[in-house]
């Protein structure tokens, strides 16, 4: 099985700051691939620098075996990404804001039909500004997919979603991993990780502390449950109290 995406001895630095350090990885076709950790980790700028848009100090990055900085227009209508913090006109409505991201590929998916697949297609003559902050996430998963990308990159996808809303997107995932989509994604919630990931890697300071499968993340460490296992790599909870 071939990697769509591969990573060897990524670096990059922000002044004296090491973002990340050193960081190798890949994700085969038809994967789902969970890029974990704290926030400064070394998450963002990871993806950044597989994406193309932050060029890495050192390393090399392949994305469906093309250079992701000299060959983005090549990937351009191969890849969706969707962000966290995604600052879109908020005077638009969801449908021409669909339309206008449709018109910038060759064989987009017909967004309609994904909408509905979200739960957002009565909200298509709503203003963006109008949705809540659970629909704006499954707008902006649907404008990730638009492309009829072969690897999308999901940055916290469920983030303001409830409970249901969350499984209606891991059900929709799952089937469009089974199709075939590669799927690199970050995440807070470890049971989500748990359900959606084939494998992980957990970054502390920039660099791999854990790379793997959850059970192997668990077999590692001296917990039997992830999340407890995922704090233990990180020291997430004495970071979080020494910041109190």
């Amino acid at each position: 099985m071939e990697d769509v995406i591969k990573v060897e001895h990524l670096s990059k630095s922000y002044g004296n700051l090491k973002a990340v350090d050193d960081f190798s990885f890949s994700v085969k076709r038809g994967k789902v691939f969970g890029l974990l950790g704290a926030n400064g980790a070394g998450k963002s700028t990871t993806i950044d620098c597989v994406l193309g848009t932050k060029k890495a100090d050192s390393g090399v990055v392949s994305v469906l075996g093309m250079n992701p900085t000299t060959n983005r227009k090549e990937l351009f209508g191969q890849v969706g990404v969707q962000f966290q913090e995604t600052h879109y006109q908020e005077n638009i409505k969801v449908g021409e804001l669909c339309e206008v991201t449709a018109s910038l590929y060759k064989k987009p998916v017909d967004y309609k039909s994904l909408l509905k697949k979200f739960g957002v297609a009565d909200k298509i003559n709503t203003h963006v500004k109008e949705l809540s902050c659970g629909q704006k996430q499954r707008l902006f998963i649907v404008l990730a997919l638009i492309p009829s990308p072969q690897v999308v990159f999901l940055d916290e996808l469920t983030t303001g979603l409830d409970a249901r809303a969350r499984r209606d997107v891991w059900q929709i995932l799952s089937k469009l991993k089974a199709n075939g989509l590669t799927i690199l994604l970050t995440s807070h919630y470890m049971d989500e990780v748990e359900i959606l990931c084939d494998e992980i890697c957990i970054l502390k300071m920039g660099k791999s502390v854990f790379y793997g499968t959850v059970p192997e993340a668990i077999s590692k460490s001296p917990h039997d449950k992830f999340e407890d296992a995922y704090l233990w790599y990180t020291d997430e909870e004495v970071t979080q109290n020494e910041v109190i």
